[in-house]
């Protein structure tokens, strides 16, 4: 049976890749700060100027960064709640596009023949089911440049750009 990448009751996201890398590698892309501004984001949609990482239960987490569309600044944070390196990475996650809505992240990466198996489940969208879409629709961009990054060395500044819309 198929897994709905967003749970009937729209309160969470679910989506699984395979990256042809070891679990530690991984790991290392979800947590280096130096590794997360090279591989998260795209021209044209949006870029991350600044992370901050302090790995460890109960540590911070923090990304500044531009939209490109419209030039308005954006920040995304949270605290780690649960980490088992390289296998398990849990935080919580706020972004300032979506108000007071707090909401957790779930990494899961699973040693597989040819690399890791790498489970993504984002949770507590019940009280804002329209947030669940949008992020769905982040998370598949932010997986992709992942794998791009681990697998094949693409970053921020050689991925191609998406053109922009004029406002009007």
């Amino acid at each position: 049976m198929a897994t709905l990448p967003i749970s009937q009751d729209q309160d969470s996201i679910q989506l699984e890749i395979h990256i042809a890398a070891p679990p530690e590698r991984v790991f290392r892309a979800l947590t280096d700060p130096r590794q997360l501004l090279q591989r998260w984001g795209q021209k044209g949609m949006y870029r991350c100027t600044n992370w901050t990482t302090d790995v460890r239960a109960g540590g911070q987490w923090r990304t500044e960064g531009v939209n490109d569309a419209d030039g308005k600044p954006f920040h995304v944070g949270g605290e780690y709640l649960e980490l088992d390196p390289p296998r398990l990475l849990v935080c919580t996650w706020r972004a300032s596009w979506s108000g007071p809505l707090q909401t957790v992240v779930r990494w899961e990466l699973t040693p597989k023949p040819g690399g890791t198996r790498v489970r993504l489940y984002h949770s507590g969208f019940a009280q804002a089911p329209e947030q669940a879409q949008t992020h769905y629709q982040g998370w598949l961009h932010v997986t992709a440049w992942m794998q791009a990054f681990v697998e094949k060395g693409e970053t921020l500044e050689t991925r191609l750009a998406i053109a922009t819309q004029p406002h009007g």
